[in-house]
């Protein structure tokens, strides 16, 4: 395992996944979003996210005018897709607890896509961390505290790190200001993709 950097309270682990287990990872979120198509959420005012997303597991994480929530399945219907092999393994080395994860979430983000401060909140056991996967692209993450208007942090999140929100940064407000385009070639159409593994139950 990489070192653990301590980044606000968050764990980073800094190059966790090399090319080939990134590419391997990218090949088992391709086939989930053939499963379950990527859609772009909307907020609970009705603007559209300027990330598209999709999701595997027990779980999906889905958002419109009715609100951000988790649902059994796609907005098409279909059943979400299983979480892979490859996620799975990365959740039993990070995450630190028994649990296994009940939803793998997969936003794109693309050159021009953020997403602005946010607490993960919408999951029933804070006990429960929250990891994430960089893919692509460099991103700017920014991290506060437990309310709005904390002080931030902001670092470069490459591809291959791992991030895992626990502890007093499990609520922490968290962001992706913005991308740097063409700092990595593991994406053919550019751009960055980001997987979290949550239990929500």
């Amino acid at each position: 395992m990489t070192e653990t950097v301590d980044f606000r309270g968050v764990r980073l682990y800094p190059a966790f996944l090399d090319r080939a287990a990134q590419e391997a990872m990218v090949a088992a979120l391709r086939r989930i979003a053939e499963a379950a198509p990527m859609f772009h959420p909307e907020t609970r005012f009705g603007k559209p996210m300027s990330v598209k997303m999709t999701s595997a597991g027990r779980y999906g994480w889905v958002s419109d005018r009715r609100g951000y929530r988790y649902e059994p399945r796609h907005p098409t219907g279909v059943d979400w897709p299983p979480i892979p092999p490859e996620a799975l393994a990365v959740w039993q080395a990070v995450s630190g607890v028994e649990r296994a994860p009940e939803c793998c979430l997969v936003n794109y983000y693309a050159e021009t896509a953020r997403m602005g401060l946010h607490q993960d909140i919408d999951e029933a056991d804070f006990t429960m961390p929250v990891v994430s996967i960089s893919l692509g692209d460099d991103a700017l993450f920014r991290v506060g505290g437990q309310e709005r208007s904390d002080s931030t942090a902001s670092a470069w999140l490459h591809s291959g790190d791992v991030c895992v929100l626990a502890g007093a940064a499990r609520k922490a407000f968290h962001g992706i200001d913005r991308l740097k385009p063409g700092t990595s070639t593991l994406l053919p159409q550019g751009g960055r993709l980001n997987v979290t593994l949550r239990v929500v139950t």
